[in-house]
């Protein structure tokens, strides 16, 4: 099999023309176990035009490709959705921020909690996030001087 072929097939799938940029950033964006920012995926792909990876992550936003994180830092994350996600609310699952390395881990097996809204309001997004310390971030030093 084509190693590609995995990247080929979820880009595919949401309709999207596998281009070799295309390729590029989707791994680059699987190839970690935490949501990433545009600026993350900037220094991961320095030879990669800011713009380009811009336009493909709105090109993969638009497609439910991947959905984006506010965590809270400012910068919005992205994470590719698995591969049932149509990124609705029941798809949607908790992530936690790390406040000392500041990265936003997505926990898959963590649903959030129903929300009961009062009548007449609909909800369409939610975003669960829990804040701390991660357990890479917990074992380096003495957690009392990263808080």
């Amino acid at each position: 099999m084509n190693s590609n072929q995995v990247y080929i097939e979820r880009l595919e799938k949401k309709n999207i023309k596998p281009t070799s940029m295309r390729i590029l950033i989707l791994r680059a964006m699987m190839d970690v176990p935490y949501a990433v920012s545009l600026a993350d995926l900037e220094d991961k792909l320095d030879t990669v035009d800011k713009s380009t990876i811009f336009r493909t992550l709105t090109l993969f936003l638009s497609r439910h490709l991947i959905h984006g994180i506010e965590d809270g830092s400012g910068s919005l994350k992205y994470e590719v959705c698995s591969s049932e996600c149509e990124c609705s609310v029941d798809d949607m699952h908790t992530h936690f921020y790390c406040e000392k390395c500041h990265r936003t881990f997505c926990f898959k097996g963590i649903q959030i909690p129903v929300i009961d809204l009062p009548e007449g309001f609909m909800m369409e997004s939610i975003n669960y996030m829990v804040k701390g310390i991660c357990s890479d971030c917990v074992g380096k030093e003495d957690i009392s001087s990263c808080i």
